[in-house]
C-alpha cells in the first residue's frame, strides 16, 4: 500500500521534490491556480505557512491547469505567485488532477479521502506528522478556517 512518503514532484524550478522530505511535518497539499477567483487564498496560504513554518508546518503547492485558469508556463505562474501573494512556499511544476495522466500523488489523496475527482482549484489536504490524512477541504474553504486542524495536528506525536 502507498503512502504520502512513497511520492515525488517536480518543483517550478527543476529541482526533484522528495514526499519523503516532509516526514514528521504537518503538511497541506493544495492544487492551485493563478487565474481562478480563488487565488486570493494564496494570500491566506502563505500566511499560514509563515505562522507555522517554524513549528514543523508546510504548505506544498500543486498548480494545475485542468480547470483552464493557470498561467500559460510555470514560470509566469511562479512569479505571479509572489508578486500577487507573496508566495514563498514550494510550488510544482503543473500538474493534471483528474484523468488521464493524473498526478500519483493526487490519484492516492483521493483515494485516502474517500472522495472521488477534484471539482476545482483549492481543494486543500491536510497532512498529519504521521503521513495520514487527516481532512479533505473543499475549494471555498478559507485557509484560516483549517488553523484549529493545523494546530491540533501540530500538536499531536
Amino acid at each position: 500500500m502507498a503512502a504520502i512518503y512513497d511520492f515525488n514532484e517536480t518543483e517550478m524550478s527543476g529541482q526533484k521534490l522528495q514526499m519523503k522530505d516532509y516526514t514528521g511535518k504537518v503538511l497541506l497539499v493544495v492544487n492551485t491556480a493563478s487565474k481562478c477567483g480563488l487565488a486570493p487564498q494564496l494570500e491566506g496560504l502563505e500566511q499560514l505557512y509563515q505562522t507555522y513554518h517554524e513549528q514543523g508546518f508546510e504548505v506544498l503547492g500543486l498548480p494545475s491547469n485542468q480547470f483552464h485558469q493557470e498561467l500559460e508556463t510555470d514560470d509566469e505562474a511562479s512569479d505571479y505567485c509572489q508578486v500577487h501573494y507573496g508566495v514563498i512556499f514550494p510550488m510544482t511544476k503543473r500538474v493534471k488532477l483528474n484523468g488521464d495522466d493524473e498526478d500519483p500523488l493526487f490519484t492516492y489523496l483521493k483515494e485516502e479521502s474517500g472522495h472521488g475527482k477534484i471539482k476545482w482549484n483549492y481543494t486543500k489536504f491536510l497532512i498529519g506528522r504521521d503521513g495520514q490524512l487527516i481532512h479533505r477541504y473543499a475549494p471555498t474553504t478559507k485557509p484560516e478556517k483549517i488553523i484549529p486542524a493545523i494546530e491540533e495536528a501540530l500538536l499531536a506525536e
